[in-house]
């Protein structure tokens, strides 16, 4: 099998391959079918036909035909052999490449003239067809309609997914931005990161334009660093100096943020993804405590220089006591000072620390309500320490919080999952997947479920800077990777079908611009099918062809369903005849561009052409004919006379005879009894007598067989029963038992199980008797003869086949075989009327004979019987 062509270009996603598919079959002006075929079981490498799969509606109409017939395709058409039809399906299918042919196929109910095109697809053979048959569109319209209608139900169903996705991430309490193409556009910011910039409009502009402030610092070199590798960025805790106000001040916000790259469905990264937190009131609250720290060692310090200071006033109290007096005031003053230092140092600690633990919820929170799948993992175990909705909603009916992973979900022990985790775990380095298939249970000892994710894991460091855990940030794609790989099959079973089909396919917009061509338009303007989208249908056909068919274009996009026949110069040496379907895309009332089912009919029409000047011909030759059939018609009413007055003739001349040689025969018979017995035995007068005797038997045979000829010739529908062949080879077997015996015949008999042939008891076995008598009669004198008799059913007759070794026939006296008083061979006795009599008998009752031979070899006679 040849390799498959390169596929056409990939469907748009708003152009549903199965729907496509349905809609091609349906609408197409061509006939299609689709076989399989079927092998001789003594030979598995021979096709002795092929079994319907499926007909499509113009296949049905045009063949009158059901979707799938029970008969097989020489079943349908017996003449396809002969036609050549079968040997050109055969020859496609074992090849693997296109093939076409044209016939005019007058047989099997069937006359017209048809265009075929046919390629071996998958395990079976795609065969499109065409006839000269004027083809309704009203099918296509409303299966056109149908996929129109079931189109826009699945274009709101997407269109209500994404809304839905958009609402989540309008939502989302985080910052959440797309960047696409290689200046980083954005394409969409949610409210929380467009409160980053206050009221400047950042959609639609590249990030170095949106964002003037950053371009200095390392951000946009992040991003394009990202576009660039597809590698996952992950930020935590950095500043960014912002304008929030729009008034050229910059101020610090610490973002704990993540990079990611956006691919397309062929992989390609197409732009970055941000999701980002404002963690600026954690990070100044840490900063705050950390000052307040810093304080407090300070006073701490100044209270140990303090207390130094005291003791040496202690001491030198001890020698005056108005000194130390004044100094215990001042000692109660320092006291009273440090106390409240203390004081305000402690109430800023407990502040910074509810600080710390407000943003901790808050951050629970927004994990709690994320619509991501998140959990955070802890200790070498894994132990499940959080559990968001989400991702709680993944097991309904398991416990997770506080087990180890793997006694919670057992069965993930052999997965990658559990591996990247415990890699993340022990070497610090996040790993992501995409649309990575992970089989879980829903439900405690429950079966197991294919789910899809795209997730990151992340390691999560304790204060002392240690892996302590493993975060988890996951979305189930189960739905999109289904819905991908049913879409892909369906576009790859779409495309199979397109490029095996010798129509043209393409959808244009309301500028004309292609934005979908099938693999067939390649061969006609030598372009691959994506270098068509996006250019204009009129720098594609060329002007001229274009303005065959501009009327039509405009009336498509005012919403007009067309069908039309054109001629289209393409090219001054690629002329084309097309027969055109344009169907309108009305999407709310607004026509947005049209279908084009392009079929080349140059083909028919050059045969309709050709047709037309054979039929003027024939009309002439008709004129003639009719001529010639009326003198034919006096010759055969002359020769109808003539063949009535030599039946007369023959039955009279049987009749009128018979008398007068009797008379003969008594005459001779009594003038040898009169005959003295010295006289009758002389050597003149006794060989007279014989063979006067001997004239007169061969004129009785004569006579006979005259009158034999004459019943033949007026038996056309003699009464027939069904006979047993065998039965009748046996009776004519015992009547020639001594000849068999005499001529040491060998006799041998293959009938299998031939079935009971309907045929007059006598004519069938006088058909026998002649043929065996003819067998041994006409035997080689150097070798005994040998006769062999074997039996076969076909469609339509039951073939009795005589084979010989005897003398055989030369090719001059074959045609002169059966005709009336022909005989070869003059040491046989015999008519000559026997061999003709018994095709008179076989063709009598819509049966013919057959006789092949080789002269010193023998001969072989197959009598075929109608069923």
């Amino acid at each position: 099998m040849s390799s498959s062509p390169a596929l056409p270009t990939k469907l748009p996603d708003w152009l549903p391959a199965d729907e496509m598919l349905r809609t091609v079959l349906d609408m197409s002006l061509t006939g299609l079918i689709y076989y399989t075929p079927i092998l001789d079981p003594a030979d598995k490498h021979t096709i002795v036909d092929f079994a319907f799969v499926y007909l499509n509606p113009a296949a049905q109409r045009m063949m009158s035909m059901p979707e799938r017939p029970t008969l097989t395709h020489l079943q349908q058409w017996p003449q396809s052999k002969a036609h050549g039809t079968f040997d050109f399906h055969v020859d496609a299918f074992v090849s693997g490449e296109p093939r076409s042919y044209n016939i005019n196929y007058q047989a099997d109910g069937y006359d017209n003239y048809y265009c075929l095109v046919a390629r071996r697809t998958g395990p079976g053979l795609l065969v499109s067809f065409t006839d000269t048959a004027d083809q309704p569109r009203s099918p296509v319209e409303i299966s056109l309609r149908a996929s129109q209608a079931r189109e826009q139900v699945a274009r709101a169903e997407a269109e209500a997914q994404r809304q839905q996705l958009e609402r989540m991430i309008m939502q989302a309490p985080a910052c959440i931005a797309r960047l696409e193409g290689p200046e980083l556009t954005f394409t969409l910011v949610n409210p929380l990161y467009q409160q980053l910039v206050g009221n400047r409009v950042l959609v639609g502009k590249p990030l170095r334009e949106a964002w003037p402030e950053l371009i200095e610092q390392s951000f946009p070199e992040l991003l394009q660093q990202v576009y660039r590798t597809g590698e996952t960025y992950y930020g935590n805790e950095q500043v960014a100096y912002l304008d929030r106000t729009n008034s050229g001040r910059l101020d610090p916000v610490y973002f704990n943020f993540i990079y990611q790259a956006i691919r397309d469905s062929n992989e390609t990264i197409i732009g970055v993804l941000i999701f980002a937190y404002d963690v600026s009131e954690q990070v100044q609250a840490r900063q705050l405590i950390e000052a307040q720290e810093l304080k407090t060692n300070i006073l701490n310090e100044e209270l140990a220089a303090t207390n130094e200071e005291l003791q040496a006033f202690n001491e030198e109290a001890l020698a005056n006591n108005d000194e130390l007096s004044r100094t215990q005031i001042s000692l109660h003053q320092l006291n009273q000072q440090l106390e409240n230092r203390v004081a305000e140092r402690t109430m800023a600690l407990q502040t910074a620390q509810m600080e710390t633990e407000h943003q901790r919820q808050r951050l629970e929170t927004l994990f709690m309500q994320a619509p991501a799948a998140i959990c955070i993992l802890g200790g070498p175990d894994l132990v499940y320490e959080l559990v968001n909705p989400s991702y709680q909603q993944l097991f309904p009916g398991r416990s997770l919080l506080g087990k180890p992973l793997l006694a919670a979900l057992p069965e993930l022990q052999d997965q990658p999952v559990w591996h990247t985790l415990r890699r993340v775990y022990q070497t610090g380095i996040s790993h992501e997947e995409t649309a990575i298939h992970i089989p879980v249970a829903e439900y405690e000892n429950g079966p197991l479920k294919d789910f899809y994710f795209n997730y990151i894991q992340q390691a999560r460091y304790d204060e002392q800077g240690q892996i302590d855990g493993v975060l988890v940030f996951a979305f189930e794609v189960t739905e999109q990777v289904l819905a991908r790989q049913a879409s892909e099959a369906s576009a790859h079973r779409l495309q199979l079908l397109t490029d095996a089909l010798p129509v043209l396919i393409g959808y244009l917009d309301r500028d004309q611009r292609y934005r979908f061509a099938n693999q067939a338009y390649k061969s006609w303007f030598n372009r691959e099918p994506q270098e068509l989208l996006g250019q204009r249908v009129v720098d594609i056909v060329g002007q001229e062809a274009y303005q065959g068919i501009e009327g039509y274009i405009e009336r498509a996009l005012a919403g007009e369903n067309l069908d039309f026949e054109a001629r289209m110069p393409y090219r001054k040496d690629f002329v084309k005849y097309i027969r055109t379907s344009y169907v309108p895309d009305v999407q709310q009332g607004q026509v947005v561009g049209f279908y084009t089912l392009i079929n080349d009919i140059t083909e028919q029409v050059m045969a309709r052409q050709q047709v037309q000047s054979l039929n003027e011909e024939l009309a002439a030759i008709n004129e003639e004919l009719q001529a010639s059939n009326e003198e034919l018609l006096d010759s055969n009413q002359q020769l109808t006379r003539t063949n009535v007055d030599l039946d007369n003739f023959i039955y009279t001349a049987s009749h009128d005879l018979k008398a007068p040689i009797t008379n003969i025969e008594g005459l001779l018979n009594a003038l040898r009894e009169e005959l003295p017995p010295e006289v009758a035995s002389t050597d003149s007068v006794g060989p007279i007598l014989a063979r006067m005797l001997d004239s007169v038997n061969r004129f009785k045979r004569t006579i006979a067989h005259l009158t034999d000829v004459s019943k033949l010739q007026k038996e056309h529908s003699p009464a027939s029963t069904p006979v047993e062949l065998s039965s009748v080879i046996d009776d004519v077997r015992l009547d020639l038992a001594p000849f068999l015996h005499e001529t040491q015949a060998e006799l041998l008999l293959h009938l299998g199980d031939c079935p009971a042939i309907v045929f007059p008891e006598k004519n069938l076995r006088s058909v026998v008797y002649n043929l065996l008598s003819n067998a041994l009669k006409y035997r080689a004198p150097d070798r005994p003869p040998r006769i062999e008799l074997r039996c076969r059913r076909e469609e339509q007759y039951t073939v009795l086949e005589v084979h010989d070794n005897g003398l055989g026939i030369d090719d001059i006296q074959r045609p002169k075989l059966f005709s009336m008083f022909q005989r070869f061979h003059d040491h046989v006795e015999g008519s000559g009327i026997g061999l003709y009599m018994v095709k008179k008998m076989v063709e009598n009752m819509g049966g013919y004979i057959v006789v092949s031979s080789q002269p010193g070899q023998g001969s072989s006679f197959f009598v075929y019987f109608r069923n």
